[in-house]
């Protein structure tokens, strides 16, 4: 019951946000009090799950620099995902709809040639239930086609295959949370 109220919480403000955010991003440049340069996505455990963490983004010049650190896994492979819908409103995270895919390309690792614009790959989780995930990405953006902001992040419970069609074959949905903006 607690899960259920601080995603409706979580969603309540959601919802308020996007308005400012749209009110910040006027074709596609920010306002003069807010930096595009970085965004964030806290996790959150969907039902019957323990896992949590924190996704930074940070514009570089050789693309969108992504940074995790993801705790209460299984040691092992976990797919990682940018989902089309900004929605963790269900306790098993299927509100947040599948990869976000805007050019309709087929699933695939995020190196390469044919993959979902969402297709992050895998987190890789030690011993102790961690994962720190580094990568690059010159195809996500805060703006246009290929914007992140207000979609969700999935990890998975199982390895992303990365060629299994349409998901990489990753199984459940351990934790979602939504990419905002965020102040550097």
């Amino acid at each position: 019951m607690q899960k259920f109220l601080v995603s409706i919480i979580l969603l309540i403000f959601f919802v308020g946000s996007v308005s400012v955010i749209h009110s910040q991003v006027k074709d596609n440049k920010p306002d003069n009090n807010t930096d595009l340069l970085s965004g964030v996505c806290i996790l959150y455990p969907t039902e019957g799950s323990e896992t949590s963490g924190i996704v930074k983004f940070i514009q570089t010049s050789e693309g969108m620099k992504i940074v995790a650190e993801v705790r209460g896994l299984t040691p092992g492979k976990h797919g990682f995902h940018i989902h089309e819908f900004g929605d963790c409103s269900r306790l098993d995270g299927k509100s947040a709809g599948g990869h976000f895919n805007p050019d309709d390309k087929k699933h695939g690792a995020p190196d390469g040639s044919e993959r979902h614009i969402g297709d992050l790959g895998n987190l890789v989780a030690g011993e102790d239930g961690k994962a720190h995930y580094e990568w690059t990405d010159s195809h996500i953006s805060f703006t246009g086609p290929n914007s992140i902001i207000g979609r969700a992040i999935i990890v998975h419970a199982g390895e992303d295959d990365l060629t299994s069609q349409p998901t990489g074959n990753a199984g459940a949905r351990l934790a979602c949370g939504v990419i905002g903006l965020a102040k550097q």
